[in-house]
């Protein structure tokens, strides 16, 4: 109906005025109507026009030609025109689906990417909740969604890890790694990952041996060794960090349609880099090859090294081929920290230089670091870092001190709303004493919400059907929010913004708790008006909990 609107006052305006214009349209104070425009004071000002007659014009215009649709069109102000909406135009729009702009198109949504041999910290849950949304409203706009990993399972970071675990085994002794108990793996690697750098950056000796180290583990991967006694430990250690990967994202509902290792995007950066510099676009440097970027404004980074091996931004360079190459799509999107937004920019850059169009139409969406409240900034290098597993287990402890039961339902709802619901960008400071509160604004509430609508409907034994009637101020308030459903989630999809929906239930839920208050439903003789509101609320509750990665039960 918004667009519809739109539509009809340009056309108007071209018709009468013979002006193009682009109409916006507000949501006012409900005691003014439910839409308002300032079209009128704009084209005033820029063409002489008097205001108000021009806004008494198009109201008109607009009763005139919207009957049935529009109850009524009125100058307001200066010049201001509100619109208010027929009660029948209000059921039509709280019952329609959402409209899918991207039917047919093709996204790709890159997510989460923790590496191999190192431990799941929060900010991989963080990214892995964002993203889970941001591709869900995706293929709500009707776009075929593909939710892609990428981790690395060679490098340096490998190395230094390789190097601590074979000093722990006394050399290269696959055979030992059965002393290590299944559920201290990945601590036990994660510790490796930070003796090893420690060792590297503090004994010359140690990051020799991890240098050396690094080319063997290239060489494992190019060979498609599994039975040398080094080549066996990488396999069964990497596929271990595998295997912890399915069982954190299965606990998180999350899945992914592929997952990309470093070791099968690097050959092909390699590649892509050495073609590009015999034709200008990387350089030589010291040995290395590298991207000027101090040329459009950003800084120099290598992309292979003096060693001859593939950084991780030449590995970029391949994951991007890669996923075109899969997927052909029409849209990529990539979420990562904050932190390597540069790096991010100066692949980029490299990558315009002779594919163009995967840069155009990728969208890299950055966020800052996730804090417990009180807490410290984080790094993996030196162990301070807050696990993945210590803030759902903080969680846990906050439902009970509330006496609620922590299930995975509960707190996968307190987490995923606290996260999804802050603008996604700056740093977050996550409050489990808050995310588990039903008297706020929480995931817990909004499944509270849900379930108490639910339990209203089960009551209810005739029929909920559309009645178009003449509403009462509290039905029609709701009413009126719930036709505004449609245009949030098509402005969450558009600008990749799952806050917005969240902000949108959390108001929804206050209307309707306001509506419930005031409005007897069983047995009175509006119980089917009322039934119909709020079964269209608790779907919309629903699809908006799904669409967001939390449970909708019907019961808590």
């Amino acid at each position: 109906m918004e667009e519809t609107l739109k539509s009809a006052i340009a056309e108007l305006v071209f018709a009468k005025y013979g002006l193009k214009t682009d109409v916006e349209l507000d949501y006012p104070d409900e005691r003014f109507g439910d839409f308002s425009t300032n079209i009128a004071l704009k084209l005033a000002q820029q063409n002489q026009l008097n205001p108000l007659e021009l806004a008494a014009d198009l109201a008109k215009a607009i009763n005139d030609r919207l009957l049935g649709e529009v109850k009524t069109a009125g100058v307001a102000g200066p010049g201001f025109v509100n619109i208010t909406l027929t009660d029948a135009q209000l059921i039509k729009m709280m019952q329609e689906q959402p409209k899918q702009p991207l039917i047919n198109q093709v996204a790709v949504v890159e997510f989460s990417d923790p590496n191999p041999f190192k431990i799941l910290h929060v900010g991989h849950l963080y990214t892995s909740v964002i993203g889970d949304s941001i591709a869900n409203l995706l293929s709500l706009a009707g776009a075929k969604v593909y939710r892609v990993n990428y981790g690395g399972d060679v490098g340096l970071h490998v190395a230094k890890s390789m190097w601590a675990i074979l000093k722990e085994l006394g050399g290269s002794n696959p055979e030992r790694l059965n002393e290590v108990p299944q559920p201290k793996r990945m601590e036990w690697m994660s510790d490796a990952y930070i003796n090893g750098n420690t060792a590297y950056e503090n004994d010359p000796d140690s990051k020799r041996e991890i240098t050396e180290l690094n080319k063997r583990i290239y060489k494992i991967q190019s060979d498609a060794d599994h039975e040398s006694p080094l080549a066996r430990i990488y396999w069964i250690t990497r596929q271990w960090s595998y295997d912890e990967f399915d069982r954190f994202y299965g606990e998180l509902n999350i899945y992914f349609d592929k997952y990309y290792p470093e070791s099968e995007a690097a050959p092909i950066g390699l590649k892509i880099v050495n073609e590009q510099l015999e034709k200008g676009v990387f350089e030589k440097s010291s040995g290395a090859v590298i991207f000027n970027g101090e040329r459009f404004g950003l800084h120099t980074r290598v992309f292979i090294n003096s060693q001859g091996l593939p950084t991780y931004e030449a590995k970029e360079i391949g994951l991007a081929i890669l996923k075109k190459t899969d997927f052909n799509y029409d849209r990529s999107v990539i979420i990562t920290g904050n932190d390597i937004e540069q790096y991010m920019a100066v692949v980029s850059k490299a990558l315009e230089q002779f594919a163009p169009e995967l840069v155009s139409n990728t969208t890299h969406l950055t966020h800052g670091l996730v804090r417990m409240e009180g807490g410290r900034k984080m790094s993996s290098r030196i162990g301070n870092y807050l696990k993945a597993e210590d803030l759902l287990s903080a969680t846990e402890q906050a439902l009970i001190a509330e006496k609620l039961t922590p299930n995975r339902s509960t707190v996968l709802a307190a987490v995923k709303y606290s996260f999804l619901k802050q603008r996604l960008g700056p740093d977050v400071v996550y409050n489990p004493s808050e995310s588990v509160s039903l008297l706020g604004n929480s995931g817990l509430y909004l499944q509270y919400a849900h379930a108490r609508a639910r339990s209203i409907l089960a009551k209810i034994s005739t029929p909920k059907k559309a009645v178009a009637d003449n509403f009462t101020p509290s039905e029609r308030r709701l009413a009126l929010k719930l036709s505004r459903f449609n245009p949030v989630v098509t402005a969450a999809s558009a600008s990749l913004s799952p806050h917005l929906l969240c902000t949108y239930i959390y108001d929804l839920s206050q209307v309707f708790s306001q509506f419930y208050e005031s409005n007897r439903v069983i047995g009175d003789q509006r119980q089917a008006i009322r039934a119909n509101l709020i079964s269209v609320y608790a779907d919309r509750l629903e699809q908006s909990l799904k669409l967001l990665g939390i449970d909708a039960p019907h019961r808590l």
